[in-house]
């Protein structure tokens, strides 16, 4: 293993910085368009349309359907356990040699385009968790074994792995690859100096 690059280190943590103010200023806002393209897209699929996902003051959001009693207690999700490898995927751009190149901005802000696409499905795929496995009796009548498994490792998977997976792939498509050194490229410019 080689030297560390101090430059590159701290182009990160700044990075990071950066990425985790943004997240936490912005997340009761953003929090909400999630819960709100999650809700439309699930009410596509639905018939009738019965979910609603209905932000409270806490910051979290609160699953509805419109098919419960109205005395039963409504889950609660926070779209922002969900959202924070946002400031992984800034640190990442931050690493790159021209940080503020056309190309590595225009690359994260179309990065952070699709995460958010992901975002909402990460919603989705959690309120559906709760649907199929934590909603007692109605669950196990309303959801089979096999809904149950599919919903389950996507919510878990989303969260274990595929959160850091998303931004670790998306900078890796959307990076300005003109910045990247190639391996051993230092290696041959220091033979070559003497």
């Amino acid at each position: 293993m080689g030297p560390i690059d101090w430059r590159l280190a701290v182009k990160g943590l700044a990075g990071f910085i950066v990425g985790l103010a943004l997240w936490l200023m912005l997340s009761p806002l953003y929090d909400r368009a999630i819960a709100t393209g999650a809700e439309k897209v699930m009410r596509v699929f639905e018939t009738p349309k019965v979910t609603r996902l209905v932000p409270m003051p806490d910051g979290s959001i609160r699953v509805d359907r419109s098919d419960f009693d109205p005395r039963s207690p409504r889950p609660g999700i926070r779209v922002s356990d969900l959202t924070f490898n946002f400031a992984l995927l800034t640190a990442l751009f931050a690493v790159s040699r021209r940080t503020f190149s056309d190309r590595n901005i225009g690359g994260f802000f179309a990065a952070s385009a699709i995460l958010a696409l992901t975002h909402i499905v990460a919603t989705i795929a959690r309120v559906m968790s709760i649907y199929v496995a934590k909603l007692g009796a109605w669950s196990r009548v309303t959801y089979s074994d096999f809904d149950r498994n599919v919903w389950g490792i996507a919510d878990h998977g989303y969260r274990l792995v595929f959160m850091y997976a998303f931004a670790f792939g998306l900078w890796f498509l959307f990076r300005d690859t003109a910045s990247v050194a190639p391996a051993g490229a230092k290696a041959k410019t220091k033979r070559r100096k003497k």
